[in-house]
């Protein structure tokens, strides 16, 4: 998931490197790689993980294990700790980014497929759009910028309203929706809060306080008492898509994701939320065997749509 101006750690004028010949750097390439189609196949192990072990102890795990990693990594290699008034303010990011969007991700995946669940993400530009407009006027508005929201929402609708997923569809569709909201809200109100210089320092940080709260809401909601027994191949297959998660999702992609927006707005960096829905719907079809029919293609593709649109009519308004 996974799963985007401001920067978490860094403003782009405060970074050297942050020059407009950044964006042709090979790292560059590689960053968005990762966020483009590393995040888009998270979606498949979240799928997969949930339906063997509890959400909230699956994303608690991930996020907690990669960003102790991350974060005593960078420690040791001469990083400062976070001062009292950046944790925080790197709490609230957790809260935000971690919590309340990767919870109610994993908890929504055990009854959306993970190609729709891909798609209601791919939202995120939309709402990072309207707070940066409509909220904190960082952006002018502009009537294309309405119009993409308004074909954007209309393709989600089309994709709650098609059913399928049983008599809590519409409720883990709204789920992720609420979710993605917090993570625009965090990622762009990062770009006016105090963090630490030290990207990976935040990162690591972020995800580890944020995991700290999902397994402490997973203990509290007692799903380690309904944690069944499970074949030795489940929890191989369990064990496996939460270790990617760790690797590839969190301490590889989040950490290219938070490199990124050093250097460029958060609506281009967030251009990721169109490729990772193509990614996820073919890793679905094929891996899970997820159906796609033509209502979902059309609701898929007016999003896609939609996303396009309002980041190539913010990118033309910044220059």
């Amino acid at each position: 998931m996974a799963h985007e101006k401001g920067v978490l750690s860094a403003s782009p004028e405060s970074d050297p490197q942050a020059s407009p010949e950044a964006r042709f750097d090979p790292r560059v390439l590689a960053a968005f790689f990762a966020i483009y189609v590393l995040w888009g196949s998270t979606f498949l192990f979240i799928r997969i993980a949930v339906q063997i072990i509890p959400p909230w102890l699956a994303a608690g795990t991930r996020f907690f294990v990669a960003g102790v990693l991350l974060f005593v990594f960078m420690r040791l290699r001469g990083r400062p700790t976070p001062s009292a008034r950046e944790w925080r303010n790197l709490a609230l990011v957790g809260m935000l980014m971690f919590v309340t969007t990767y919870g109610a991700l994993f908890w929504a995946e055990q009854y959306v497929p993970s190609g729709i669940t891909s798609v209601l993400e791919a939202t995120l530009p939309l709402i990072t759009i309207c707070f940066e407009v409509f909220l904190f006027r960082r952006h002018p508005f502009h009537w294309k910028l309405l119009a993409g929201v308004v074909l954007g929402f209309g393709g989600v609708l089309l994709l709650m309203l098609q059913g399928g997923y049983g008599k809590l569809g519409v409720l883990p569709c709204l789920a992720i929706l609420g979710g993605a909201t917090a993570w625009s809200l965090g990622s762009v109100l990062t770009g006016s809060l105090r963090l630490p210089k030290s990207r990976g320092i935040t990162a690591g940080a972020e995800m580890m306080l944020g995991g700290a709260v999902l397994l402490a809401l997973s203990a509290a909601s007692g799903e380690l008492h309904h944690f069944r027994q499970i074949s030795p191949g489940d929890a191989w297959k369990a064990a496996g898509s939460v270790l990617y998660l760790i690797t590839a999702g969190s301490l590889i992609g989040f950490s290219a994701f938070v490199w990124l927006l050093a250097r460029m707005p958060a609506t281009r960096v967030a251009s990721h939320a169109y490729v990772n829905p193509v990614v996820a719907v073919v890793l679905g079809h094929f891996v899970l065997g997820e159906a796609i029919t033509a209502r979902s293609l059309l609701g898929a593709g007016m999003v896609v749509a939609s996303v396009a649109l309002i980041l190539k009519k913010n990118d033309v308004a910044q220059k």
